[in-house]
C-alpha cells in the first residue's frame, strides 16, 4: 500500500487556501466604489486648481463617488484631463482603500508672447499655452514683431534662458523688431541690452555674463544706457 505524503496535500492545502482568499480579497476590492478623489500637483505652479481638476473629473464622469472600481476606465480618465491645456500629463490610479489618486504635472512656460487680448504663453516645447485665471507665471515678457523670428530660433533663445538660473532671474522683457533684432531688458537695471539675432547664443549670454562680473564693481554701471553684445568677440557699452 502507497504511503500519503500528507507535507503535499497540506501545500496543496495552503496554496488552494491562498488562491481562494486572493480571489475572494480581489472580487470585494472590485465591488467596492470609489470614495474620494486625491490631486496631487508634481509642480509648484498654480495653473490650475484641485477645484478645477475635479469640476473635469465632474464633467466627463458625473459623480467619481458613484463609480464602482472595476467599471472606471483609468485611461479615459487621463485621456480626458490631459486634454487640458494647462496639463502636461496626468497619472492616475485607484488605491485598495478607495481613492482614485491623480498625479497632475502642468506644462512649463518659458515666455509671455504680449499681443493685446490675444496674449498666451510658450512652453518648454514650444507650444502655445493659454493664460490662466489664477497663476501668472515669472518669465520674460515677449513684445513687438514676433512673427519676424523663426518659430525654432525663438524657442531655443527662451529655452536657454529658463535653463539658466541667473538669465532666468534677471532677463525679464524681450522686444523683436521687424527685423528680427532682439532688445532684452534686465530686472536690476535699466539699460537695453541689444542682443541682435537669435544666433550665437550661448557666446553672446557668455559675454553678457562675464562683462556684468567686472561691471558691478564699477559704480557706474547704472549710468549705462546700452549694453551691445552683437559682436561675439566683445560687449560695447554706450552711456547717458
Amino acid at each position: 500500500m502507497k504511503k500519503i505524503n500528507w507535507n503535499n496535500i497540506r501545500l496543496v492545502l495552503i496554496l488552494s487556501a491562498v488562491v481562494f482568499l486572493y480571489s475572494f480579497a480581489s472580487k470585494r476590492n472590485e465591488n467596492r466604489k470609489i470614495k474620494e478623489t486625491d490631486i496631487e500637483f508634481a509642480e509648484a505652479e498654480d495653473f490650475i486648481t484641485h477645484e478645477k481638476v475635479n469640476n473635469l473629473l465632474i464633467q466627463n464622469f458625473g459623480s467619481i463617488q458613484s463609480i464602482q472600481k472595476d467599471k472606471l476606465d483609468l485611461n479615459s480618465v487621463e485621456k480626458s484631463l490631459d486634454k487640458n491645456p494647462m496639463i502636461d500629463k496626468a497619472e492616475v490610479y485607484a488605491t485598495i482603500d478607495g481613492k482614485l489618486k491623480a498625479i497632475i504635472s502642468q506644462r512649463k512656460p518659458v515666455a509671455r508672447i504680449f499681443r493685446g487680448d490675444n496674449s498666451y504663453y510658450i512652453d518648454y516645447r514650444g507650444d502655445e499655452m493659454p493664460l490662466s485665471d489664477t497663476y501668472t507665471a515669472r518669465v520674460p515678457l515677449v513684445t513687438g514683431e514676433v512673427n519676424s523670428i523663426e518659430k525654432e530660433k525663438l524657442h531655443k533663445l527662451l529655452n536657454y534662458i529658463n535653463d539658466d538660473e541667473f538669465l532666468k532671474k534677471n532677463i525679464i522683457g524681450i522686444e523683436v523688431a521687424l527685423t528680427g533684432n532682439l532688445v532684452m531688458r534686465s530686472r536690476n537695471y535699466n539699460y537695453e541690452i541689444q542682443f541682435g539675432k537669435p544666433v550665437n547664443i550661448e557666446k553672446k549670454f557668455n559675454n553678457y555674463m562675464a562683462f556684468l562680473q567686472d561691471a558691478v564693481k564699477d559704480t557706474l554701471i547704472k549710468q549705462y544706457k546700452t549694453i551691445n553684445l552683437k559682436f561675439t568677440q566683445q560687449v560695447v557699452c554706450t552711456k547717458k
